[in-house]
């Protein structure tokens, strides 16, 4: 079994170089990892040629038809045209895998096992850490999701869903698509990476949270799981905002009257997922095993 990786990156010099370390010393190599730089205008570029040099596996492309950065759309344009090379070609898995992170040597090898113990399973990733309060911390995530920093897809699972929406919500749009076509999705906790910029970092925690709530309408989610969401939010940072920038998101979201992304069949399949969450038959999935 053999698998590729895209990465999208964009003014990442913080952090590229751990990612570029981190594949660098896999046990198990890509066949290729294409790296789309989406107009940086740091020195990732420069970075990642470096490594490239040394590594044949390791392909940068400089994207010269780079729009807007939006979170959850141009990653996915980006990743698109690094698609583009590697789709006719000869590989059994296809990664999205951000330029923030740190993992062990095991970590794509381990889910290529899983992946070959479990015919079913489409969707996969391990977990991951961010740091937060002077720590790092397993970041909790309902058993049926992957992380999308660090997606691993099979290719079969891939072309039947479509590929990745280019929408803020691809990331969960996959795993609905999925699931409704038979395919088993999840994250395994014994595989970890570490996230170096937190989530919410690049557009700021209340867009990030009227972001979520836009996604949760988009995708047609349950309306008893969301209030309970939003109600939960308001006790995080930024406290009592949190939740209703969340709120807001759903609210504008009716209001615009914006485009589903999963059809009804797929929606009813997911609002079933969330009752399960709701009533305890789907618990966080999050601690090393």
């Amino acid at each position: 079994m053999n698998y590729v990786v895209i990465t999208p990156v964009k003014d990442e010099e913080r952090f590229i170089e751990q990612t570029l370390q981190s594949m660098a010393n896999q046990r198990l190599k890509p066949s290729l990892w294409i790296i789309v730089d989406d107009g940086s205008t740091d020195r990732t570029p420069e970075i990642i040629q470096q490594y490239a040099d040394e590594h044949a596996f390791i392909r940068l492309i400089r994207n010269a038809k780079r729009t807007t950065r939006q979170t959850g759309v141009a990653e996915v344009l980006a990743f698109n045209v690094g698609y583009e090379i590697v789709r006719t070609g000869p590989f059994d898995f296809i990664v999205k895998l951000d330029g923030d992170l740190g993992f062990e040597p095991d970590y794509f090898s381990g889910l290529i096992d899983e992946f070959a113990k479990n015919p079913k399973l489409g969707i996969a990733s391990g977990v991951y850490e961010e740091f937060h309060h002077g720590k790092w911390g397993v970041v909790n995530m309902p058993s049926y999701h992957a992380a999308g920093a660090s997606k691993v897809v099979r290719r079969s699972c891939f072309e039947a869903i479509g590929g990745f929406v280019a929408q803020r919500s691809w990331d969960t749009v996959d795993e609905i698509r999925a699931m409704a076509r038979g395919w088993e999705t999840t994250h395994f906790p014994s595989l970890v990476m570490k996230h170096l910029k937190p989530e919410g970092t690049g557009m700021g925690l209340l867009r990030t949270c009227f972001m979520h709530g836009e996604i949760y309408y988009r995708t047609r989610g349950g309306l008893l799981f969301f209030l309970l969401k939003v109600l939960r939010r308001t006790t995080y940072r930024p406290v009592v905002m949190g939740g209703l920038a969340m709120a807001w998101g759903y609210l504008n979201a009716v209001i615009r009257r914006k485009e589903r992304l999963v059809n009804a069949e797929e929606g009813r399949g997911y609002r079933t997922l969330l009752n399960a969450r709701l009533f305890g038959k789907i618990r966080p999935s999050s601690s090393k095993t």
